[in-house]
């Protein structure tokens, strides 16, 4: 008996041992990786260190947290149980003047592997590939601008693919976790999902990642839901690639039909492009159940910069202000409030719960004659639009990052990336202080500190030191907060295995191709000529692409091309290449292209003219009788131009070759249908040619089978048009730059009439509703 009670005492200290001991145990398991250890903290933050780092791990409460200072005790920034505010309040504090300069820094374009676009990178003092280094390796720039610089802000381009994204991801964040206070890096991209017009689709195979029309090809869709479904798998594949600031939406009214950036609104309406500005933030920055840390924002949250503060659409006659010859932004209808309109009331009043938008980028350009006060300036540069109107006027609380390159100086009218607009005449250091001044926190294309520390100095020498150390720690909190909503600074790194699956999934693959599909305009369809029966022979003559050069001026040679593959049309009609015995041509058209310097000769200026052309959205040459005399705005510095008229200036389109390719079809068919497509960039005169073609559609940036699925009647039409087709030139002239909706639409042969929520599908103009509330009337004020 005593031995029996001895032996269930035992048993039961045993018990109570191993019931004290769980309870006072740890609430976390480590397992270690090949590049990092992922730490599982019980109901709460899952960490990721690098061991290589020195980063230690400290236990509170039973829970482990990351020592990113290394300093042996917790400190706030460091205890993932507080909140952002908290944690970059603290953090800034502890950070150095070199520190807050570094993290206001926004890298120039970054390839991986490659960096810079504009040369010189090196690994190891060797280009890339001379020097046997992996794809994912850091270049010696980037290790430069990350240790030197204390520079966490990275913005990427072109990856190899996913798997060298997350590779180089973890590489870059392995070397910061280890410098300093541990902060991570906050890699960001411009818009990557658009798809490629040769790419195939094909039902349950995966992608590099999935492909989607772009903004435009969006918003002909009119389904602000459907944007927000592109938010919210674009910010998944985004964080799978490490990247975790979209440089997007672009919300700028392009209510300008010439302007080169047109394609990247989500067009001139007001209403439209407030509603899918804030689906596309929500979509974007939104987490919710298990991938929430706090209010909305979490793992899968993307931070939205949105741009352009406050609307680059209205460049003086249509020309871009990333160039000296389109830096004036005019306002002939004084119609400012309808341009701030997708901010205020769409990506600042968001239905989920981040609330707003975490970040905006103001545009180059100088908003003439807004300013009360008489400044003219650009509006990185502007404490009226910045700090009066943006943060004061509308509330907004986040980072504000200038364009890229708007500290640098100008080397003449058509120089690409340099663009400090109406403060030419200042040093590149007064430039900083002057936007740090206005109320921005970051400086876009910018590697170097050393500016940005002469800047402060220079508010050190006007303010005191007080004030000065203050107002860098206010920028600071902003860009620390970004960093700690998306649990960047709990774990950074990525499981590759986990980025493969991820990105370019069948399931988003699919959803990106039904979105293109959704996007595709039937402008005319005479005679129902589509859809075309797959017995039909179909004839698509080869399109001369005349040279060009890219947006950052890398030419682009001359070449004839297949508009689409002929694999593609095979696997929907049968295919010749003679007219003669085709029953129906299809001919594939680019918008009028009046290349990257559009609306300027520099070989003009040279000979003594002021240098500045019209911009035309028709293929023949066009004369402008009717622009203005006297430009409404100019520049009266000797290396300038006062008078930016091109009135009574004749330009001709760069792919002229399209109509003649057009007139030409219709030619040789003698009679036979003839279809057009229209990859459309900008909107555009199709008077020249739409009365002797019998179909049109419009592609707004897809992939080809998208438009074989329409034309072969495996799919619907359903898109509207987001824009006005000009009737003329004359129209596009007249109209006012700020102004949605003040041109005269084409109508056709049919008497339909090419305005803003037309469209077609087989049996006649649709009328759902869905455009009915965001047809408004333009406003004069």
């Amino acid at each position: 008996m005593k031995i029996s009670i001895s032996i269930r005492a035992s048993l039961l200290l045993v018990l109570t041992a191993s019931l004290l001991l769980g309870a006072c145990g740890p609430k976390w398991t480590e397992t270690p990786g090949e590049d990092f250890n992922v730490i599982l903290n019980e109901g709460g933050q899952t960490l990721g260190y690098s061991p290589s780092s020195g980063v230690g791990i400290l236990t509170a409460n039973r829970y482990a947290f990351k020592d990113l200072n290394r300093n042996g005790q917790l400190d706030k920034y460091e205890d993932w149980r507080l909140s952002a505010q908290e944690r970059s309040e603290d953090l800034a504090g502890q950070m150095s003047i070199e520190q807050i300069a570094g993290l206001m820094l926004y890298s120039a374009h970054q390839r991986i592997p490659g960096g810079g676009f504009r040369g010189g990178t090196t690994y190891d003092g060797k280009p890339f590939d001379e020097s046997g280094k992996k794809p994912f390796e850091l270049s010696d720039q980037q290790i430069e601008f990350l240790t030197d610089d204390n520079l966490r802000h990275v913005l990427l381009t072109r990856v190899e693919s996913p798997e060298v994204a997350a590779r180089w991801n973890n590489s870059a964040q392995a070397l910061v976790e280890g410098l300093g206070l541990g902060i991570p890096a906050n890699n960001s991209s411009d818009p990557r999902h658009q798809a490629d017009n040769d790419e195939e689709y094909t039902l349950g195979a995966g992608g590099e990642i999935s492909h989607w029309p772009n903004a435009l090809g969006l918003a002909a869709s009119f389904d602000p839901g459907l944007v927000k479904q592109f938010g919210e798998i674009a910010s998944r594949e985004y964080r799978a690639l490490g990247i975790a600031t979209a440089l997007s939406p672009q919300v700028d009214l392009a209510t300008d039909p010439r302007w080169y950036r047109f394609s990247g609104t989500f067009g001139p309406s007001p209403e439209l492009s407030t509603d899918m500005g804030r689906a596309y933030v929500d979509g974007f920055q939104t987490s919710a159940s298990d991938q929430e840390i706090e209010g909305g924002w979490g793992y899968e949250s993307v931070n939205a910069m949105v741009k352009h503060w406050p609307g680059g659409g209205t460049g003086e006659g249509g020309r871009d202000a990333h160039y000296g010859f389109g830096k004036f932004a005019v306002f002939p209808g004084n119609n400012l409030d309808a341009h701030i309109k997708p901010f205020a009331q769409g990506a600042f009043d968001l239905e989920g719960g981040t609330g707003m938008a975490s970040a905006v980028m103001p545009y180059y350009t100088i908003s003439t004659g807004l300013d009360p006060n008489g400044e003219n300036v650009g509006n990185a540069f502007s404490k009226y639009f910045i700090t009066d109107m943006l943060r004061n006027q509308y509330g907004f609380e986040g980072v504000v990052c200038t364009d890229w390159g708007v500290t640098r100086q100008e080397e003449g009218m058509a120089d690409f990336g340099r663009a400090p607009w109406g403060v030419e005449d200042l040093t590149e250091s007064e430039r900083h202080y002057k936007i740090i001044m206005a109320g921005c926190d970051q400086f876009g294309g910018n590697n170097d500190k050393e500016p940005v520390l002469e800047a402060y100095q220079m508010g050190v020498e006007e303010h005191g030191e007080e004030f000065m150390r203050q107002r860098m720690e206010q920028s600071a909190v902003r860009l620390l907060k970004n960093i700690f909503r998306v649990g960047l600074f709990e774990n950074p790194y990525l499981d590759v295995e986990k980025t493969k699956s991820v990105v370019g999934n069948p399931e988003y693959m699919q959803a990106g191709y039904e979105a293109q599909l959704k996007s595709v305009v039937l402008l005319k369809n005479s005679n129902s000529v589509l859809p075309i029966d797959k017995e039909q022979k179909v004839y698509v003559p080869k399109r001369y692409v005349p040279a060009s050069q890219n947006f950052f001026g890398a030419p682009n040679p001359a070449r004839w091309e297949d508009p689409i593959a002929t694999a593609q049309l095979e696997k929907y009609f049968a295919v010749t290449d003679k007219p003669s015995e085709a029953d129906v041509a299809v001919v594939v058209i680019n918008s009028p292209e009046n290349g990257r310097t559009a609306g300027y000769s520099t070989e003009l200026a040279e000979k003594g003219d002021n240098g500045f052309l019209p911009i035309s959205l028709q293929y023949s040459p066009y004369k402008a009788s009717s622009a203005r005399s006297e430009s409404q705005a100019g520049d009266s510095r000797e290396k300038d131009v006062l008078n930016r008229s091109y009135k009574d200036k004749t330009v001709t389109a760069r792919n002229s070759s399209d109509l003649e390719m057009i007139t030409k079809t219709v030619s040789e068919m003698e009679g036979k249908p003839v279809v057009v497509i229209l990859r459309l960039s900008n909107p555009t005169v199709v008077s020249e040619f739409e009365n002797l073609i019998d179909g049109l559609v419009i592609d707004f940036g897809v992939q080809s089978q998208a438009v074989l699925d329409i034309l072969s009647g495996t799919v619907e039409p359903s898109g509207l048009l987001p824009l006005q087709m000009p009737a003329d030139m004359e129209t596009v002239e007249t109209q006012m730059e700020d102004v949605p909706f003040d041109m005269n639409p084409h109508q056709d042969e049919d008497a339909n009439v090419y305005d803003f929520g037309y469209g077609l599908n087989w049996q006649g103009m649709i009328a759902d509703g869905r455009a009915d509330r965001y047809r408004t009337e333009p406003v004069l004020q």
